[in-house]
């Protein structure tokens, strides 16, 4: 998929992903050996971004699996089409051929496994889901295959580039760890998230964005609930362009800090600090 870290960096540049010499390596390294890797991270940092832009800056297709809590195995990898089943049922009388691929729903797992075009797996805020989802991951990310009982077991006939996320609400398990690379993403330096603001609104100005970085920097510095994330602080940035403002001055700050910050007492600290 890459030559080096170093095309990482510009082929994830080229579709406006800025990423840092950890991030290129991580990727580099998952792709040459073939590795699932596992992004942690806070919220809103880029981890489910960076699967994109890998899709996006490869032409792969992109194959999520959104993780939550109750997401079970029909959900995650596959089910039988019950209903077709039993119209074949009835229509025969018979239930011999009724676990074939004819009736077989593909769910994202099973879906990524299948694909014979690349493709980009993401099993998004893994964390979140149950730790029984964490066995269905285990085949899958040891040897790159799944097994159904009534089919037998289906190897990939081309591996996906797996990257997992988690925000960390929850310790994943050592068995599910040993199987990935690790990446942790931490909140950009003040520098490079003006460059992000930047990538991502052209439109802006070098001025504005460096008063947005450095002013978020600021917020983040503060014992808040919930600090404000990159995609927050792009959203700030299309926010005074929509207000055609072109400096970020008290009064804009006090107007619109409900883009970066979402617990009302984050925004009574804010204004306090801040002095608005």
């Amino acid at each position: 998929m890459f030559n080096s870290p170093a095309d990482v960096s510009e082929r994830l540049a080229a579709v406006d992903y800025l990423s840092d010499d950890s991030i290129a390596t991580s990727v580099f390294l998952a792709a040459a050996l073939g590795k699932p890797l596992l992004t942690e991270g806070p919220a809103g940092v880029g981890k489910t971004q960076l699967a994109k832009a890998v899709a996006l800056a490869t032409g792969a297709n992109l194959i999520r699996l959104q993780c939550y809590e109750g997401l079970d195995e029909a959900r995650a990898l596959y089910e039988w089409n019950y209903k077709k089943q039993l119209l074949r049922i009835q229509a025969t009388s018979s239930d011999d051929d009724i676990f074939s691929e004819e009736f077989l729903l593909e769910r994202p797992l099973l879906k990524a496994i299948r694909s014979a075009e690349p493709t980009v797996l993401l099993i998004d805020e893994t964390d979140k889901a149950d730790v029984e989802v964490e066995g269905l991951l285990l085949e899958l990310l040891s040897d790159f295959q799944i097994t159904i009982p009534e089919l037998g077991t289906i190897e990939a006939t081309l591996r996906p580039f797996v990257v997992l996320t988690s925000n960390a609400t929850r310790e994943l398990s050592e068995a599910l760890k040993r199987r990935c690379l690790y990446l942790h993403i931490e909140y950009p330096t003040q520098e490079r998230e003006r460059d992000i603001v930047l990538a991502q609104v052209p439109t802006l100005t070098s001025d504005l964005a460096e008063q947005l970085a450095r002013t978020v920097a600021t917020l983040r510095a503060l014992e808040l609930k919930k600090a404000p994330s990159v995609a927050e602080t792009i959203d700030w940035a299309r926010t005074l362009l929509a207000l055609g403002r072109e400096e970020l001055d008290e009064s804009t700050v006090a107007g619109t800090l409900g883009v970066v910050l979402k617990h009302a007492s984050d925004q009574a600290r804010a204004r306090k600090e801040l002095g608005l």
